[in-house]
């Protein structure tokens, strides 16, 4: 695991909090959209056990909405820096805003390395990044089969992951014609989950990112009902967990 200060691309991008929500503004931030999303989408949030306060941590939650990186932001009462699509960069003003949140660009469809590059060098600056595995939105509110990047990121790292389930947020206005439509109603909630870490080894093999995504996209799976499960609902063929053949579990934290 890459110690704090010393990890790839740390001299690349330099200090990393300069210029984004921290300390006093940051909770000042959260407790705005705190309100603004309670009182527009019903936002709750429950957590089942304590979020680490400091140190890397990387962030994973289905995709359901756009959204979503704001409803999963608010949920963790520490400054998480997202990775977003390099579109939303180029809208004025909007791309101010979300930098000032954190939020990094990714080109979509192709491996960005340096997108991944500074993604490591947050975590190995002791902060938070947050991913969406899927890499877009579920067009059916199921999980989808999950990208390469963030297992990459975690197995590369060594750092916590933090599951997060998110439900009701695709049902919000905007969201295109990606699932099917019904009635608004304020009730997008949030479950966040045990931060736990990838196991170095399976069966004495080295955990591959592959695998790694197949962890960390189960415990998010966990978190939510069975309808939004998707590929990772408990009745689907072809999607044995790989701590089923005699792998150690994911190793949580206190």
């Amino acid at each position: 695991m890459m110690a704090q200060g010393e990890g790839p691309g740390s001299d690349e991008f330099g200090d990393l909090r300069r210029g984004t929500l921290q300390g006093w503004s940051f909770r000042v931030a959260r407790l705005f959209f705190l309100g603004w999303l309670w009182l527009l989408t019903g936002y709750r949030v429950r957590r089942t056990a304590a979020i680490p306060p400091d140190g890397p941590l990387i962030v994973v939650s289905n995709h359901l909405h756009n959204v979503d990186p704001l409803v999963v932001a608010v949920s963790v009462p520490r400054p998480v820096h997202y990775m977003g699509k390099a579109e939303l960069f180029r809208i004025p003003v909007l791309g101010w805003i979300i930098r000032l949140g954190g939020t990094f660009p990714i080109e979509r469809g192709k491996a960005d390395r340096r997108a991944l590059r500074r993604a490591e060098a947050t975590l190995a600056q002791g902060m938070g990044v947050g991913i969406f595995p899927e890499g877009t939105r579920s067009p059916t509110g199921g999980i989808q089969r999950p990208l390469a990047g963030a297992a990459l990121i975690a197995v590369r790292s060594g750092a916590p992951i933090l599951p997060v389930g998110v439900t009701g947020s695709q049902y919000l206005p905007f969201n295109g014609s990606r699932v099917p439509k019904r009635r608004y109603r304020r009730s997008v909630r949030v479950v966040t989950g045990e931060a736990f870490t990838i196991p170095r080894t399976i069966d004495g093999q080295r955990v591959t990112s592959e695998m790694a995504s197949d962890l960390m996209m189960r415990a998010v799976a966990g978190l939510l009902p069975p309808e939004y499960r998707g590929v990772y609902g408990t009745d689907q063929p072809g999607t044995k967990a790989v701590t089923a053949a005699g792998a150690e579990e994911p190793t949580s934290l206190p």
